[in-house]
């Protein structure tokens, strides 16, 4: 059973996108290069032959791959997002208890995550160790490096 994953109507639309680019424009490429290839000869001996075909295996995996997550992909209504509680696009303000140091992080579909614009997946254990926490609740969260802590300060929809 495949598992179902949330995005915005942004997010949605780069999936989508990408696999439009990967079925339209890389999967013609692909037949092009085999064809290419075949056309030089003798195929038993022919290595670019080999890896056109290998190449066109993967890309056929991975249009697989994503049209699955994008047939399993919901959209959220980011409005309609209960703030009294860390859910899957809540952006939520922490504290780390051991320095001090606060940081602000939106919750996303693993696809999505991107640190650089502090977004972090569900999936991740900081991810899954803010869901449904409340603010003003303490998030004990079991890293490689032992336990942090963190303080929900605020969580907002931005």
């Amino acid at each position: 059973m495949s598992k179902v994953s949330y995005y915005t109507a942004e997010g949605l639309k780069k999936l989508r996108e990408e696999v439009d680019q990967l079925r339209d424009v890389e999967r013609p490429k692909a037949s092009n290069a085999i064809a290419e290839a075949r056309d030089k000869g003798d195929l038993s001996e022919n290595a670019e032959y080999d890896a056109a075909k290998e190449a066109q295996g993967m890309l056929e995996m991975r249009i697989a791959k994503m049209e699955e997550i994008l047939a399993n992909a919901r959209l959220i209504d980011e409005s309609q997002l209960d703030l009294s509680k860390v859910l899957v696009h809540s952006t939520v303000k922490i504290k780390n208890q051991n320095n001090g140091m606060e940081m602000t992080y939106k919750l996303v579909a693993q696809s999505e995550a991107d640190l650089k614009t502090g977004k972090i997946s569900v999936d991740s254990p900081i991810g899954r160790g803010l869901l449904g926490k409340q603010k003003g609740e303490v998030a004990e969260i079991q890293v490689p490096n032992g336990v942090l802590k963190f303080d929900i300060l605020e969580i907002s929809r931005d």
